[in-house]
């Protein structure tokens, strides 16, 4: 399969994430000295496309683009090229690549939720573990953006709640028909008491922002994920949370265009915290590489554990250099949390379990102290999270734990 041959995802959202997937597209990322002008000019060179500048924080989602057309979206440095059907630029990017104003180019990927679906009598514990039930601390007062498959609106523990959302899928509504969304957005910030269920809510008080950048199907464009990131930090969400990504090669290196993005979210006051990935399998000594994005350095990878503090068996570590490192580990096993009408409430594994109980810790940390932003909320949760008796390749600094009283 050549990078230029677009692969559809299939029906089935768990196959589709076992490798990478192509959306036929490419990125090209521009070095930040870079001019806008003479880049417009070498990529209508090199792509042999029409060339159009956007602001991507100015939109809604990211539209359509027709084949043989480039969009250059200025205030990320990105370009978006799509080609024209049978047109080959595999070999036209890997030259532009080497020109001196552009970092990176690259085909565009799908990315997916980043979960593993089953059922099970157990109950939640991941609350509990974080010591989220122990906190004076509720995130009231904080923004916690969910970008993900959607919520259900219509669920009794999101009904009547001030919830904003938007919807970054050309075509579809901000309603969660695959499940992964309203599970997630639960877990960072559901209701502290629904009748018949335990809290499972680490962050129950928080503000919640849904952005729905996954399809229906589970899965969704780097475009649209972009997208709903600049809408989180212009929306003034101290955290963001990201319960997605697609898997990376040992040795790969992370993207220029994640890595650009998660800076500006901390040094606009906000931190993204994001699934390290569920492609390891351990119990036969395979451990994956941390997925894209959370292998970007300013992105906070989080990883999985179980009950018993153990890594989770398919739980990513870190173990590409220069970036790629695994930051956290948070409750990623037989997670307790809401679901879609009319079930209401499920059990699922993965690190998108993981990742929004490091986000509603995180709102929880922001609440304790308004000084705790951006870089300095992510410093927090690094310096108070539990030691685990694990290498740090396998639950970075330790298990993300909940402020217990007033920073002094």
């Amino acid at each position: 399969m050549t990078a230029d041959v677009a692969d559809p995802p299939t029906a089935n959202p768990l196959l589709d994430t076992m490798r990478p997937r192509l959306t036929g597209a490419w990125f090209v990322s521009l070095e930040d000295h870079a001019d806008i002008g003479p880049s417009v000019d070498a990529l209508r060179r090199y792509a042999n496309t029409d060339v159009s500048v956007a602001v991507m924080s100015e939109l809604q989602a990211v539209p359509p683009a027709p084949g043989g057309s480039t969009i250059l979206f200025e205030d990320l440095k990105l370009a978006l090229v799509v080609p024209r059907q049978g047109q080959t630029i595999a070999g036209a990017m890997a030259k532009l690549s080497r020109e001196s104003d552009i970092a990176e180019a690259r085909p565009e990927f799908y990315l997916f939720g980043l979960q593993e679906f089953r059922d099970t009598e157990a109950a939640t514990w991941g609350v509990g573990a974080t010591h989220a039930l122990q906190s004076p601390y509720t995130g009231k007062g904080i923004k916690i953006a969910i970008l993900d498959t959607g919520i259900d609106l219509t669920h009794p523990d999101f009904a009547g709640r001030p919830i904003v959302t938007r919807s970054f899928v050309n075509g579809e509504t901000i309603e969660d028909i695959q499940g992964h969304g309203t599970h997630c957005a639960g877990t960072a910030a559901g209701r502290p008491r629904s009748p018949a269920t335990p809290r499972y809510g680490v962050a129950p008080d928080a503000e919640l922002y849904i952005g729905k950048v996954l399809s229906n199907a589970g899965f969704g464009a780097e475009r649209d994920i972009l997208a709903g990131i600049l809408w989180a930090i212009n929306q003034g969400c101290e955290v963001i949370s990201m319960s997605l990504g697609s898997p990376v090669r040992q040795g790969e290196p992370y993207t220029r265009v994640y890595q650009r993005i998660g800076q500006i979210a901390l040094d606009n006051g906000s931190l993204i915290c994001a699934a390290a990935g569920n492609d390891s399998n351990r119990a036969f000594g395979a451990i994956a590489p941390i997925s894209s994005p959370a292998n970007a350095p300013s992105i906070m990878a989080v990883g999985a554990v179980d009950a018993l503090y153990q890594p989770a068996s398919f739980s990513n570590g870190g173990i590409n250099p220069d970036g790629g490192e695994l930051d956290l580990v948070a409750p990623g096993v037989g997670i307790f949390s809401s679901s879609p009408s009319p079930r209401l409430y499920r059990i699922m594994d993965g690190s998108s379990m993981a990742c929004p109980h490091a986000a509603g810790v995180a709102a929880l940390w922001a609440e304790s102290d308004a000084s705790l932003r951006g870089q300095a909320l992510r410093d927090a949760l690094t310096a108070h999270a539990r030691r685990l008796p694990h290498n740090a390749r396998d639950v970075g600094a330790g298990l993300v734990t909940a402020p217990q009283r007033p920073s002094v």
